[in-house]
C-alpha cells in the first residue's frame, strides 16, 4: 500500500533520517532593552539587556547591573514559561557592572519557539537582596529568514515560497478552524503560530535541536505552536489543507481540555485531528476495507496509549481512528464526543470512559462501528464461533435434564396409583 506524504510527515518512525542543512551561525541578537533602563525592585537597574541566540547551540545573556552600593553577589534566573523548575546561575560582575552568561542549548535543550523568561537577582554589600523585572524572549529557530502573514490570532511563518504561499497557509488555517468549530468548542483567545519548513530535513533538524524525536508534523499545544513540512509547488494546497488543520486540532484540544489533554486515548486525539483535515486521506477507505476483509483490524483497546511503530499498522491505526471518531460524532454529536473526552480527562480507563460518557463500553462501540460502517456481521460471526460450545453445552445438559423429566413423570405416575 502506498503511503501518502502527509502521513509520512506525521509518523516519526516512518521517515528515514536525512541530513539537514548545517546550522547557519547567524548571531541574531535580540536587543531587548538597548539604551533603556530596566528598573529592578528596590533600586537595582538593568541596562543594555541583550540575548544572543544561536539556535540549538547556545544562548548568551548580557547586561549591565547598576546599584547604589557595591554588588556582593549576582545571579541570573531563567526558565521556559511553562516549566516549574527555574535555572539559577551565579554571575561574575565586572568593575563596570557588566555580566554575561552563556547557556549550552545543545546539551540542555529547550523547545523550539518556546518563550523564555529571565531576571537578575543581586545581593549588595549591605546584604540586601533585589530582583529585577522579568524579561521575556522567544527561542526562535533563527537559522532561516522567516516571513510572516497574520490574520486574527493566527500567524504563519515561512521562509521558502512567495506571498501566495503564505496566504494559502493562512487560508488553510482559517478553514481548518471553521471545520473544528463543528467538532471542538473553539477558544481563540491565545495566539497560534504556524511554522512551515520547506523540507522534512529542516524540520527534523529543528525538532532534534529542540530535544524532540518526532520528525514529521508536530504540535506543541502548550506553546500554541505548530511545525509542519510543506514544499512550495503543485501539491502545496493539499499538504496545507491536510497538515495544518490536523496539527491545529491538537492545539485547540489542549486549549479546551488543559493538562488533561495528555490523558486522551491516542485514537481519540488523532481521530479528531484527522476528522478536521480539509483533504481527507483517500487511502484510508481502502486500508479499512482490506483490513476488514482480512480480519486484521486493530482493537481500539490497543490504540489507547500509542500507535504501532511499523508503517503499515500505523497507517491502519490512523485510518481506523478517523473512521471510528467520525462514527461516534455522527452517532452522539459534538456533545457526546466532548463528554467522552471529558471522561478521559477525569482519568477513566479507555473502556470505562466510554461507558460513562456514552453508556456503552468501548468494546461494544467498536462492534457497532464494525457492523454499521464496515458492514461486518460481528454478532453473527460471534454466534458462529460460539456454536460448537453451545452444542456441547446442550449435550452435556441434556442427560441430567432428561433424567429430571423422567423422575418427575415417575412421581406423577405413583401419585395417580395411590389414589
Amino acid at each position: 500500500m502506498k503511503l501518502t506524504q502527509s502521513f509520512m510527515n506525521r509518523c516519526s518512525s516512518l521517515v528515514s533520517r536525512r541530513s539537514f542543512l548545517p546550522v547557519i551561525l547567524v548571531m541574531a541578537a535580540l536587543i531587548l532593552f538597548n539604551a533603556r533602563q530596566v528598573q529592578g525592585q528596590g533600586g537595582i537597574e538593568v541596562k543594555d539587556a541583550q540575548v544572543v541566540v544561536v539556535f540549538g547551540e547556545q544562548i548568551t545573556f548580557q547586561a549591565r547591573l547598576n546599584a547604589p552600593v557595591p554588588i556582593k553577589q549576582a545571579s541570573i534566573l531563567f526558565r521556559e514559561v511553562n516549566e516549574e523548575v527555574t535555572r539559577v546561575e551565579t554571575l561574575e560582575v565586572g568593575e563596570d557592572g557588566t555580566v554575561s552568561f552563556r547557556y549550552d542549548a545543545s546539551q540542555n535543550v529547550l523547545p523550539p519557539f518556546s518563550t523564555i523568561v529571565f531576571w537578575y537577582q543581586v545581593t549588595l554589600a549591605d546584604d540586601k537582596t533585589y530582583t529585577s523585572v522579568p524579561i521575556r524572549f522567544r527561542y526562535e529557530d533563527n537559522r532561516f529568514p522567516w516571513r510572516e502573514a497574520v490574520s486574527g490570532p493566527v500567524t504563519v511563518h515561512w521562509y521558502d515560497g512567495d506571498d501566495a504561499f503564505g496566504q494559502g497557509a493562512l487560508d488553510a488555517a482559517g478553514a481548518g478552524l471553521l471545520a473544528m468549530n463543528d467538532i471542538i468548542p473553539l477558544s481563540l483567545d491565545a495566539p497560534l503560530d504556524i511554522y512551515i519548513y520547506s523540507n522534512i530535513g529542516d524540520l527534523q533538524g529543528a525538532l532534534e535541536l529542540g530535544g524532540e524525536t518526532w520528525v514529521g508534523g508536530h504540535a506543541n499545544p502548550e506553546l500554541g505552536v505548530v511545525m509542519v513540512s510543506i514544499a512550495p509547488g503543485a501539491g502545496q494546497s493539499i499538504e496545507m489543507e491536510t497538515e495544518i488543520p490536523h496539527e491545529l486540532a491538537h492545539v485547540m484540544l489542549y486549549h479546551l481540555l488543559g493538562d488533561g489533554y495528555d490523558r486522551l486515548p491516542v485514537w481519540l486525539s488523532e481521530g479528531i485531528a484527522s476528522m478536521v483535515e480539509l483533504y481527507p486521506n483517500p487511502d484510508y477507505a481502502q486500508a479499512l476495507t482490506i483490513a476488514s476483509e482480512n480480519d486484521s483490524l486493530l482493537p481500539f483497546a490497543d490504540l489507547c496509549d500509542s500507535f504501532p511503530p511499523d508503517s503499515g499498522r500505523a497507517f491502519l491505526a490512523y485510518a481506523q481512528s478517523q473512521s471510528f471518531t467520525t462514527y461516534l460524532h455522527n452517532t452522539y454529536g459534538t456533545t457526546g464526543l466532548m463528554s467522552l473526552a471529558n471522561a478521559y480527562v477525569d482519568g477513566l480507563s479507555c473502556e470505562l470512559g466510554a461507558a460513562r460518557a456514552l453508556s456503552t463500553p468501548l468494546s461494544q462501540l467498536e462492534t457497532r462501528w464494525r457492523e454499521s460502517v464496515l458492514g461486518q456481521n460481528v454478532t453473527g460471526v460471534a454466534m458462529r464461533n460460539l456454536s460448537p460450545f453451545v452444542l456441547l453445552m446442550i449435550l452435556v445438559l441434556l442427560v441430567p435434564i432428561w433424567g429430571a423429566i423422567d423422575i418427575f413423570r415417575e412421581r406423577r405416575r405413583r401419585e395417580r396409583e395411590s389414589k
